[in-house]
Order: C-alpha cells, then sequence, then structure tokens
C-alpha cells in the first residue's frame, strides 16, 4: 500500500509503477493533478496570478464577469424570469464567481431568487472561494445533489485540465503509458476499445505518427450535466479548437503542455505536482456527445468575439465618460488589448447548448461564424 505523507509525489508514482509496471499517461496525469493534498490542484500552492503558474482572464480584469453576468441576464428573460440557479465548475480563486454577482445584484429581480453553487475539487481553492464570497454561494459535491436545474452551467478553463490519454497512430492506435528505470520513459500500448470508438463516433482519421490526446472524462461530464439540466443553457469557455483544427497536421505533436512560473514547458515528468499540465478541448466532442444527451447547438465563438458582442466597447467608452479621472494609462490600454482581448480572447473559445428551450442564440455568440 503506497502513502504519500512521507513520499514526495514523483516517488509515489515510481513506487506505483515499480509495483505495478507502467501506468498510462491518464493515470500519471490524474495523480500529477489531483492526489490528495500533493496534487497541483489539491495543494496549497498558489496557481493563479503573479506569484502563481499563469493567468486566468478573471484574474487580470472583473470585465470578464461582468459580461458573463449580462449574458446570464439574458439567459434568465429567455427562463421567462424564474428562479435561476447557477452551477460554476472550479472556480478558482472565486474571482469570476465574485464579479458575475457583482454585476447580478444591480439586478433584484433576477437576484432575489439567484442560487450559485459551485463545484471545487480543490480544498485549498474551497477555502480562498469561501474567504472572498460570503452571500449567495453554496459549494457541493456533485451536481446530482441539486438536479433538476433551471438556469446555466458554467465553466471557465476547466475542461483543460481534466486528465486525457494520449495517444499516436502507428500500425494502429497505440496509448502512451508511463513508466520508470533511472527516469520516467514513455512506451506504447494498443489503445482501449473506449479512446477507438472516440474517434470513429467523430469520423476522424488520424494519419501515421499523429499524436494527440482524447478527453473521455470530458464526455462523461457532458453526459452528467446534460442529465442534470433540466431546462437552460450550458456556457463552456475554455482553451481548444474543433476536430477539423485539432487534427491538422501542424498540431500533430500535440497540444499538452505544462505551466510553471509562468513559463510554458513540454516536461511533464519534472516538477510533478508543482506544475500545471493541460490540453486542449476538442469542442466538436462536446457538441457530439452533448446532441447524444440531449444538449442543442446554441453557438461556438472566440471569447473576444463574445465579449464585444455582449458590449464591452461600449461599456468601457461608458466608463471613461462616467470617470474621466479614472482613465488607464496608455501600458494598462495595450496590456489589455494585447493579452485579454487579442491573445486570450482569440485563444479562449466560448461554447453555448441549451435544453428544454426554444431555438434561439444567446446574444454573446450572435458573431458565430464557426462550425462545429
Amino acid at each position: 500500500m503506497i502513502t504519500t505523507s512521507s513520499l514526495t509525489l514523483s516517488e509515489t508514482i515510481k513506487e506505483l509503477i515499480k509495483e505495478n509496471g507502467p501506468i498510462s499517461f491518464y493515470a500519471f496525469m490524474e495523480i500529477a493533478l489531483y492526489a490528495p493534498e500533493t496534487g497541483y490542484y489539491t495543494s496549497t500552492k498558489d496557481k493563479i496570478g503573479i506569484n502563481g503558474d499563469y493567468y486566468t482572464s478573471p484574474i487580470i480584469t472583473p470585465l470578464l464577469g461582468k459580461m458573463i453576468g449580462k449574458q446570464l441576464e439574458e439567459m434568465w428573460h429567455m427562463l421567462d424570469k424564474k428562479a435561476f440557479a447557477i452551477v460554476e465548475y472550479g472556480a478558482g480563486s472565486g474571482s469570476l464567481c465574485h464579479d458575475i454577482l457583482l454585476h447580478l445584484k444591480d439586478n433584484k429581480e433576477l437576484y432575489k431568487d439567484l442560487t450559485y453553487y459551485i463545484i471545487e475539487k480543490s480544498p485549498s481553492a474551497r477555502q480562498k472561494e469561501k474567504t472572498l464570497l460570503t452571500e449567495k454561494v453554496s459549494w457541493i459535491e456533485s451536481i446530482s445533489d441539486i438536479a433538476p436545474i433551471k438556469g446555466c452551467i458554467l465553466s471557465n478553463e476547466v475542461l483543460d485540465n481534466f486528465p486525457i490519454h494520449r495517444v499516436v497512430m502507428k500500425d494502429e492506435l497505440m496509448e502512451v503509458f508511463v513508466g520508470y528505470q533511472d527516469g520516467f520513459y514513455e512506451l506504447l500500448c494498443p489503445a482501449p476499445k473506449a479512446v477507438k470508438e472516440y474517434f470513429k463516433e467523430l469520423n476522424v482519421h488520424l494519419p501515421k505518427n499523429f499524436c494527440t490526446e482524447v478527453n473521455l472524462d470530458a464526455i462523461e461530464w457532458v453526459k452528467e450535466i446534460a442529465g442534470c439540466l433540466q431546462k437552460g443553457f450550458v456556457l463552456t469557455i475554455d482553451y481548444g479548437y474543433p476536430s477539423n483544427e485539432l487534427y491538422r497536421i501542424n498540431k500533430r505533436l500535440g497540444t499538452l503542455v505544462s505551466y510553471n512560473k509562468h513559463t510554458l514547458n513540454n516536461s511533464p515528468y519534472t516538477d510533478i505536482g508543482k506544475q500545471d499540465i493541460t490540453s486542449h478541448v476538442n469542442f466538436s466532442a462536446l457538441h457530439h456527445w452533448g446532441l447524444k444527451y440531449g444538449l442543442d447547438y446554441c453557438g461556438f465563438t472566440n471569447q473576444a468575439y463574445f465579449l464585444l458582442a455582449l458590449g464591452l466597447n461600449e461599456y468601457l467608452r461608458k466608463i471613461e465618460n462616467d470617470a474621466p479621472h479614472a482613465n488607464l494609462s496608455e501600458e494598462q490600454k495595450a496590456f489589455f488589448t494585447n493579452t485579454f482581448l487579442a491573445d486570450m480572447g482569440s485563444k479562449l473559445k466560448v461554447f453555448i447548448q441549451q435544453k428544454g428551450m426554444s431555438p434561439q442564440k444567446p446574444l454573446g455568440v450572435r458573431f458565430s461564424a464557426r462550425m462545429l
């Protein structure tokens, strides 16, 4: 029996491999990110912001929460202004929830019958969230605890941290396993049926030597939330592509990367438990399995178009007119434009699905021009 109390996470994985043989990369990533207390996301290490390893949009500016709040207001109207539930997965620092509630608080009718739930795996993150979020928020272990739901299920930069199966096409589809002998090494084993079926369902044929990732946990997530949502929307924001972009030859090495102190690397076997490991989301898969489980397509766009559709420019002009003394410096404006809109805004995608609604397109995806 392996315990992590006296071993580093790296040593724990070495012992696991020594006792049982090579493990799948999926198992390695799950331990590295989510091992109790010592995994990257379950430890007390700062992860987001200047002292962490990466930035998220809500850390850079409260405007994402403001604009999402506007989108949620419209969704509430589409649901006939009845009691509205928001379920957020992986709230991290709690900043996004804080900014959303700050906006919605001005709508007294909505706010009175609003319930906001957070599903958070990390005990340390949950503690930080509870310090920041002192009203309207409840923490739950599973979405099934509050089903059936009428409202919106929200995730921001969550699915790209689900453990994935790494695969490479040889004469047949092979899965990457991790062994150890004087260092971690990779080896290939035939991919399981579930992974092969994933590509068959999506009608994707990988070329020889093409390496990529398969996020089966995201499919289970879609199935679960679709079953728990009675009426309303699913709003997913994350890094990723549809299949026709994800499997282009220029991505033949896959999308798996690690983040450590704001530096990107391709070394998941170093600093285990101390760095983030992430891979891009396949939005075509979310769409495909969403339809199978009862979620209809609303729209797919990038974060910049989403924000602009919700009136970001008009809101910024109003701020300048109302409080000219609070204008941003040129350096701040450049950082906001280049980082938040141009860089993150083009890379982060926004996908909205709905259930139990008449066909309609929420405002945030009115510039949706991409097909899944």
